[in-house]
């Protein structure tokens, strides 16, 4: 499973480009899922900037795998027109990006009200979903905690409702476990809309966002299980992690090989990749 496909969140090792790609290189990673940089979102920038942005990872040989958009992360009871407008933006960003690949959200739900707000959620993304489907991007559903989509089967109610080759899941094992969802009984469920792992795990106990393949997440036997079902996508790091069990045991294994320039960062993310290249190992 060394070919597999790994990509990551940059901005979760510092929040200034030129570190991003050096630490990415360093790791020795061609593929950025790129949320923020300089603590703003890439959907904020202008074309020109993003323009150059691209130019910088191009000399670096980066390819964005997908494009980490703050899309439907907004009350469902909040307005949408400026919303919709982002999302345009957005659109234009992932062209010059060269991504197909555009990460939302279902909209946070108050007091979990879900069948109240559904038509409206529906409404709301099948909007976007036309638009995207003017194009080859494809949008990818994240089951983030306290939207309408962050369990299993109402992700599959937006997945089988909007019908499109344009809108597929993502699957994040940390936010089921957050939200109380055993991600072995998600798997099945999502299975036939899956196009992209997010690479974190959690503690049911707890709620804390472990290294991959340390938590309640069942990471090594659903990505055993899609391998053998012939998943061929992106895997993509968003390790969440602070002071993480075995960090001190990993800063002795590495004393003398880091430099001063690495930083809580850079090791809490390499501490993830390794954790998760032990599960790809696995993996036969």
């Amino acid at each position: 499973m060394r070919t597999a496909k790994i990509s990551g969140f940059a901005d979760e090792i510092s929040p200034d480009l030129a570190e991003q790609i050096i630490d990415f290189k360093k790791l020795g990673l061609n593929y950025i899922d790129i949320r923020n940089i300089d603590g703003n979102s890439i959907t904020s920038r202008s074309l020109d900037e993003v323009k150059e942005i691209k130019k910088q990872l191009d000399e670096n040989n980066l390819k964005v795998a997908c494009i980490g958009s703050p899309i439907g992360k907004i009350f469902i009871t909040e307005p949408n027109e400026n919303h919709i407008e982002l999302f345009k933006q957005t659109l234009t960003i992932a062209k010059i990006l060269e991504t197909k690949y555009i990460r939302l959200f279902s909209y946070y739900i108050p007091n979990q009200e879900y069948d109240k707000y559904r038509d409206e959620v529906l409404k709301r993304l099948s909007q976007m979903v036309e638009l995207a489907e003017r194009t080859d991007i494809i949008l990818l559903h994240e089951n983030e905690k306290d939207i309408y989509g962050d369990a299993p089967v109402r992700c599959v109610d937006l997945l089988e409702n909007l019908k499109s080759p344009n809108f597929k899941a993502i699957f994040d094992f940390a936010n089921f476990v957050q939200c109380g969802y055993n991600p072995l009984e998600a798997y099945p469920l999502i299975k036939p809309y899956l196009e992209y792992f997010h690479i974190k795990d959690a503690l049911f106990s707890t709620k804390e966002v472990v290294a991959p393949g340390l938590g309640d997440g069942h990471l090594p036997e659903i990505i055993s299980q899609a391998v053998r079902d012939g998943y061929e996508g992106f895997f993509a790091l968003e390790p969440h992690l602070g002071n993480f069990v075995g960090r001190s045991t990993l800063e002795l294994e590495t004393q003398g090989q880091e430099s001063e320039e690495e930083t809580d960062g850079f090791l809490n993310f390499q501490h993830a990749l390794n954790q998760f290249i032990i599960i790809l190992d696995s993996i036969t």
